[in-house]
């Protein structure tokens, strides 16, 4: 098994161990979570997640680093998913073929890339976004170690934005109910 694969398995372990620390268990919700990290591993449901889903992001892993540390509030709110939403639903089609321009094919030589991450980190940093600064810069060096191929596998995956979409689509359902109890 290589570094990559081992990452996937172990990252997705921790992924499904925060999934089932958003459970509403009060006082048990701790112990569930390192249960279900633990059963992950050993029941196969994070090789399954891996095969289903391909090796996570480290972003992804980090949110769900932060969530399984009990940190509150999650810097992924509702802002961010919404950014990121924006920013698939440009980069997906593109990657699949519609168009010429292929946007994946710039994070195996990601010069361009990485100097338009500076100026988000300077936009990061001015807005006083730790958090999101502190993941940026283990996403870059992660990618520096040589163990990803590609820049865009680290920063994000469709695992990530299907949870910005659940999170998008959870304010915009609680606002349609709030706007029609009124």
């Amino acid at each position: 098994m290589n570094a990559v694969a081992a990452y996937g398995l172990l990252a997705h372990g921790l992924i499904f161990g925060a999934l089932v620390a958003l459970l509403p268990l009060g006082g048990l919700r701790q112990r569930a979570a390192l249960t279900a990290t633990a059963l992950a591993l050993i029941a196969g449901i994070a090789p399954v997640m891996h095969g289903t889903f391909g090796t996570p992001s480290l972003t992804l892993l980090q949110l769900a680093l932060l969530h399984l540390a009990n940190r509150a509030p999650s810097p992924f709110t509702y802002r961010p998913a919404l950014g990121l939403l924006v920013f698939a639903l440009l980069f997906y089609p593109t990657v699949l073929g519609w168009g010429s321009f292929d946007p994946y094919a710039l994070g195996y030589q990601p010069w361009p890339l990485l100097a338009a991450l500076v100026p988000l980190a300077g936009v990061l940093w001015w807005q006083r976004q730790d958090a999101w600064l502190i993941m940026l810069a283990v996403n870059l060096a992660a990618y520096a170690t040589g163990a990803f191929a590609n820049l865009w596998d680290v920063l994000f995956d469709p695992l990530l934005v299907m949870l910005a979409l659940i999170i998008v689509g959870r304010r915009v359902v609680t606002r349609v109910i709030a706007s029609r109890i009124r």
